[in-house]
């Protein structure tokens, strides 16, 4: 069990997070950033403004407990890579810095993608996945890839390596936008899920591939086709799911060749699919993390914060 007792911040480009791991147990607050009816997403001018207003909100959740944090873990960039960057994490990373200060701890960063599969891996209970190489997909609104995750012996508790992505659209862009076309609240994936389960009809989807990479920009097309057609919202959200589902499967088939039938966690908030998590979890043995702690969350930069101050990854 961690026993640091550490602060989580996140403010992605959806939700602004906060999360304190307390005696091994979390206790973790979001708010979902306000998108109109209709649209598919954020100006990042406007994430930032939102996140501004809603991060007290969100503290104020977690409540006088967080004067016991030992040291807070902030996500500042979207993956572990230098030419990352998104304005809207510079307000989790500016609190955090005021909150290290004002309670004098640590203020440890780690990419939103690090938090991710972190919070995977806390939620799943297989930390114990860090200590040796396993892929990790991270899938959301703004990433499709799988990472080959190896132990850091230099403090950065894992490390992680671009194995496979998507060369266009992302998953969760996808289901966003086939979402909105069923009039579908933004974001869409929990919406869609239950529609897509309901259809009685066997969806054959052939995912397109180059290598482990895979293309999803022909299914909004494909689905938009259907919607234009008359087809059943069912029909047309169970498509959406059954082509990304078989991308998914097809780059984790590809990788494993290559790398051997490594362990396989899923992260990012289109792991919380029902029909993606039993697919996978049949075929591969895949863990995946509770739909609370696949979605955007601040768990993950506790829990690594906390490994960090424990010594996790360093080198003896």
């Amino acid at each position: 069990m961690l026993e640091t007792c550490a602060l989580g911040l996140d403010t992605s480009n959806y939700t602004t997070s906060a999360a304190l791991l307390q005696n091994g147990k979390m206790t973790s607050c979001g708010k979902l950033l306000p998108v109109k009816s209709g649209e598919i997403g954020l100006r990042q001018s406007d994430a930032v403004f939102h996140h501004t207003r809603q991060l007290p909100q969100v503290m104020a959740e977690l409540g006088d407990a967080v004067q016991h944090a030992r040291a807070i873990g902030v996500s500042n960039r979207p993956r572990d890579a230098e030419d990352s960057y998104m304005p809207c994490f510079l307000v989790g990373i500016g609190a955090a810095e005021m909150l290290g200060q004002a309670l004098g701890v640590p203020v440890h960063r780690f990419s939103h993608q690090q938090g991710h599969i972190a919070a995977a891996l806390y939620s799943a209970e297989r930390l114990d996945y860090l200590e040796r190489p396993f892929l990790a997909f991270h899938l959301s609104g703004g990433t499709t890839e799988a990472v080959l995750v190896a132990p850091d012996h230099t403090g950065k508790v894992f490390t992680t390596q671009l194995a496979a992505r998507s060369l266009d659209l992302k998953a969760g862009q996808v289901i966003d936008r086939v979402g909105v076309l069923l009039g579908l609240p933004f974001p869409a994936g929990r919406h869609l899920d239950p529609i897509a389960c309901a259809c009685g009809e066997k969806i054959r989807a052939r995912a397109s591939m180059k290598g482990a990479d895979c293309s999803l920009s022909g299914v909004e097309n494909k689905c938009r086709a259907l919607v234009e057609s008359g087809a059943p919202k069912e029909t047309v959200a169970a498509t959406c799911m059954a082509y990304v589902i078989a991308a998914i499967d097809a780059m984790c088939a590809a990788l494993r060749e290559q790398y051997g039938a490594l362990p396989v966690l899923f992260s990012g908030g289109v792991s919380s699919n029902s029909m993606l998590r039993a697919q996978m979890t049949e075929k591969y043995g895949a863990v995946f993390a509770e739909p609370r702690f696949s979605a955007d969350n601040a768990a993950g930069p506790a829990v690594l914060a906390a490994l960090r101050e424990e010594g996790f990854g360093c080198a003896s």
